[in-house]
Parts: C-alpha cells; structure tokens; sequence
C-alpha cells in the first residue's frame, strides 16, 4: 500500500504526466519529445535535457519556464524555428511506455521576425521525422476544419500512402456546428479518409481552463462527461475511439506492434552498421599503449607487421590497389614486343659490302663490319631499356607507399622516416641496376654465342642449312644479311629475359632485403613516443568509432533480448 507521501508525490506530477501524453505548450519553436518511460515506483526526478545540458527538477511548475529557456537558448528569442530536439524524460509508475514528439504548427504566412520561407522551414523540419519509418505520425485536425484540406495530414500521405503509420486525432468536439455530429462521425468511422490506425477524437482543456490551472484529473473527467453525455459520440467511447486516455492505450499498443514489426529491418540496419565501424576500426588500429615498455613491444610489432608486408609483396602474395606483377608483366610485355619490331631486315649483301667496306681488296673479309653493324644496333636499345627502368621503379616505389600507408598512416613521423628510407634505397638501387645494365650491354658488344645456338638460328632464317662442319662456306659476304639477322636474333631473346631479371632482382628483391634490415634499425635509439605520436584526427576519429561500436553492440544486445521475449511482451498502462 502507498504512504501518504508516495500518494502525494504522486499527486504532484500527475499534472505533468498527463501532460505528457498532448503537451500543451502549442508554440514550440523547436522540436519537442517527451519520454515516459514506466518504472515499478515514483521513480527518479524528471530532466529536460537539449544538446550536451541536461536539467533535472523537482517542481512540475517549472517545466514550462525550462522549455521556454531551451528554446530561447537554440532558436533565440523571438518567432524563428531550429531544428535541433529538446527531450522532457518522465519516469513514473503511472505512465505508459512512450515517446512524443511535438512539432512546430505549419506556417503559411510569415508573422513580424520570420524569414519569408518559414512555411518551407517548418515543412523541412516535419518531414525530418515523419519520413522515418519507425515512427508513427499523430495528425491533430481540429473537428470543426476540413479534413480533406488539411495540409499536416496531406504531408503525412506523402510520407506513408498506405496510411500504415498515421494516426489521426480530431480535437474540439465541443465546437462544431449543429447538424455536421453524422459527418464527423462519418470521419471517425474511416468512411472517409481510410487511415489503418483509424481516428480517436479527444476533448482538451480549453485555454481558460489553463489560465484557471484545473487539475489535468478533472479535465480528464469533465472529458470523459462530455462523451459520455452527448448524442451522436457517445457510441466512440465503447468503441475505444474518444478520450485521451484511450489515445494514450492505442497509441502504447500500436507503438509496441510498430516497433515488433520494424525490429527484423532494424536488427539488419545495426548489422550492417557494426559490420562497417568493426572494418573502420581495423583502420584506426587499437593505438600504442601508453606505458613506454609496451609502447616499444608496440613498435616492433608494426615494423615486424610492415617487414611481412613488403616480403609478401615481393613475393606476388599480397596485393594492393593493383597486382605488382600483373604491372610487371604488362611492362616486360612492351619492352619484348619494342624489341620484336628492332628486328628488321639486315641490309643486303651488296648494300653492306657497298655501305661497310673498309680498305679491303674485294673478295676479303672484314669480320670488324660484322661487329660494327651489330654494336649500332644494340645501342639503340638503351635508351628504352632505361625507359623500362624508371617505369618498374615508379610501380615498385607506388607499392611500397601504399604498404607504408597501410602500416603507418596514424603516424606521421613514422611514416615520414619509412618513406625516406624507401626513397633512398630505391635512388642508391637504381644507380647499381643502371650499371648493371651498362654492364649487360656492354658484354652484348662483345658478339658472342654457342655455334650450335647460332648455326640453330641461321638454320631457321636462310634457305640453305648449315652444320659446324661447312662453317668455312659462311666466311662469304653475300650471307652477311642472313648472319647478321640470326645473330640479333640472339641479342633479343638474351635481353628479352636478362633486362627484366636484372630489374627485378635488384630493384625489388634485393631493396626489400634492405629495407627490411634498415627498418630494424629505426629501434636503435629511437624515441618511441616521437614516432609514434598519432594525428589528433586518428585519435579523434578512433574514439568516435569505439562509442559507436559500444552503441551498436549494446543495442543489437537489447534486440537479440526483445527476439526472445517477443511473445511474452506485456502492455502496462494505468
């Protein structure tokens, strides 16, 4: 049984939560919400609470006086509107489970102080909230308007066409004409306007009893009177369709089955959310510990986990934006295929030995041509074969920045000493494969193969075959063309593969080998909280992430809950 005391405080807020079901403050410059949440006692204090500020208080008085100041404080004093929501949470043993959101009122013609487009204003901001689906939208009509004109109840149909989630309320009964009782009843009976929720007509207090301050009890009575007494609405109140009271039942039970029916689509909505703050974090990492033992296990950590990137990027097993060696190959390809069109017809015997002739007596050979127009050739190949360089090592340089970035992209200072030690290396490697290259050509200058690889090749060119054994009949000009031909032949297929190879094994190989053991180094005297001194943003944007991942884990907790009690929801309303 109740004490006195718990009786009159609960007398004390009676007012209040009442109220919470229709507010009665109709100048809302913002969006207003009343949450009232149903407690086993009296309960804590209720608190209005706007942005960061949160308000509690004792008096029920005073929260008229607190919305006011909220509203000054977000929209300014005055006539304009702002979009941000002030929240008045009850809890009490003596209200059902519900929130309300109150809306400005739709303007049409702008008052002293407002800007020209308050009526889009006010639009905008209604549907904000009446578009999301998990709401319900209450469209009060007063019963003396015609509905069908409307405006609030037009844009709810915009918004819900089926009339699934809208629920009208017809106001001031009190104050129709004489003989239009059938057409509104016409209208509470969905005859004309079907809505699936349907409409319940309620009485309010009118303002002079606000200006009086009569108790919310006795106007709920003087309500239920009004029904009870009058000819043509007395059938709504068996009907549960008068009454704020019974607005009060509905709007509890379609709330339930609303959100019953929206937990599947939410449930896939956190889902979804937690699966991509889960792959933002793995972005932002967990950050270095703070204590300076842990911070280094941190940072050889990293370095490690860089080193076992950039090995399995050279060896084809980890790929980034683009395959390296799909890169690679694409690159090889064009320079074979630079060398495939090098290979045109030698000039012919007659053009040689006219062209090449040095002091010679004719008929003799001068083996020094032979050589000359070889060597001529070959150099044409170097300025592509650096050509092929620079591109490789722009490829392998974007590779071991994107591995870089990958690894090291919270910490600038970090990141800065890895991108100077690839730069280096890769400057110092391309100086060594460049004569490496040099070298390369420089041995092709000395004209050599096997005779059986060079007869194998003349073989396939000239119409007459060749064996070791007839090597006196070659030492004649007029084959000089065909010889020459089999010979480049050579030169191609030896630099087709060498060129590509050299690159390779010095440009990435043998740099991931020195990097890998540089960055080893950077544990040698380092200041560890230098390097790993994070961007403030990183900082910023991983506690952010953290909050929501909290969030979101906690409410797919509270649904996986709801699932499973789903059929024994209870509905608790005094």
């Amino acid at each position: 049984m109740s004490t006195r005391a718990e009786a009159e405080e609960r007398n004390k807020w009676s007012q209040l939560e009442s109220c919470s079901v229709l507010p009665s403050y109709n100048h809302f410059k913002t969006p207003f919400q009343v949450s009232n949440q149903l407690m086993s006692s009296a309960g804590k204090r209720p608190r209005l609470s706007h942005e960061e500020q949160v308000t509690e208080f004792e008096d029920p008085s005073l929260v008229e006086k607190h919305v006011e100041e909220a509203q000054n404080e977000l929209a300014g004093k005055g006539v304009k509107i702002c979009d941000d929501l002030i929240t008045l949470e009850i809890r009490s043993a003596d209200v059902c489970d519900l929130t309300l959101i109150d809306l400005p009122g739709i303007a049409r013609v702008p008052v002293q102080g407002q800007p020209q487009d308050i009526g889009k204003q006010i639009k905008r901001l209604i549907l904000k909230f009446i578009e999301k689906q998990e709401t319900i939208n209450m469209v009060v009509v007063p019963c003396n308007a015609d509905i069908a004109t409307t405006e609030a109840l037009k844009m709810a149909q915009e918004v819900d066409p089926d009339g699934m989630r809208t629920l009208a309320i017809l106001t001031k009964p009190d104050l129709i004409d004489r003989g239009t009782e059938k057409n509104i009843l016409a209208v509470v009976q969905n005859k004309v306007i079907p809505l699936r929720k349907g409409y319940v007509m309620v009485k309010c207090r009118g303002q002079q009893q606000i200006d009086d301050k009569v108790p919310l009890v006795e106007a709920t009575e003087t309500e239920r009177d009004f029904f009870q007494n009058h000819d043509f609405f007395r059938p709504l109140l068996d009907n549960n369709k008068a009454t704020i009271k019974c607005l009060a039942v509905k709007l509890t039970q379609d709330l339930v089955s609303h959100i019953k029916k929206s937990l599947p689509k939410l449930d896939e909505q956190i889902k979804k959310q937690l699966w991509e703050v889960k792959n933002a974090m793995k972005e932002c990492e967990a950050g270095p510990p703070q204590d300076p033992k842990g911070a280094k296990l941190f940072l050889i950590k990293i370095l490690t986990k860089f080193n076992d990137k950039i090995k399995s990027l050279s060896l084809g097993e980890l790929f980034n934006k683009e395959n390296m060696f799909v890169q690679f190959r694409a690159e090889f390809k064009k320079w074979n295929e630079g060398l495939n069109e090098t290979k045109t017809s030698f000039e012919s015997s007659n053009e040689l030995n006219q062209n090449y002739r040095g002091r010679e007596l004719p008929g003799f050979s001068n083996y020094r041509i032979f050589e000359m127009i070889l060597q001529n050739r070959v150099d044409k190949l170097k300025e592509p074969a650096n050509e092929l360089l620079n591109t490789i090592k722009d490829i392998i340089l974007q590779q071991f920045t994107d591995v870089s970035q990958q690894c090291f992209r919270n910490y600038p200072a970090l990141l800065n000493i890895t991108m100077n030690k690839i730069d280096n290396i890769q400057s110092s490697q391309q100086a060594k494969t460049e004569q490496r290259i040099m070298d390369q050509f420089e041995m092709e200058s000395m004209v050599y193969t096997q005779d059986p690889i060079y007869l194998k090749f003349l073989n396939e060119i000239s119409a007459e075959k060749f064996s070791e054994e007839r090597l006196p009949v070659l030492d004649v000009k007029s084959k000089y063309s065909e010889m020459l031909q089999a010979y480049y032949e050579i030169v191609v297929q030896r630099m087709a593969d060498q060129l590509p190879m050299l690159i390779s094994f010095y440009m990435l190989k043998e740099t991931v080998q020195l990097l890998c053991t540089d960055m080893l180094s950077v544990l040698d005297g380092a200041n560890v909280s230098e390097l790993l001194f994070e961007d403030s943003d990183v900082s910023k944007r991983r506690k952010h992430l953290q909050s929501r991942l909290g969030r979101l884990t906690a409410a797919h907790d509270e649904l996986v809950n709801l699932f499973e009690k789903s059929d024994d929801v209870v509905l608790h309303y005094t």
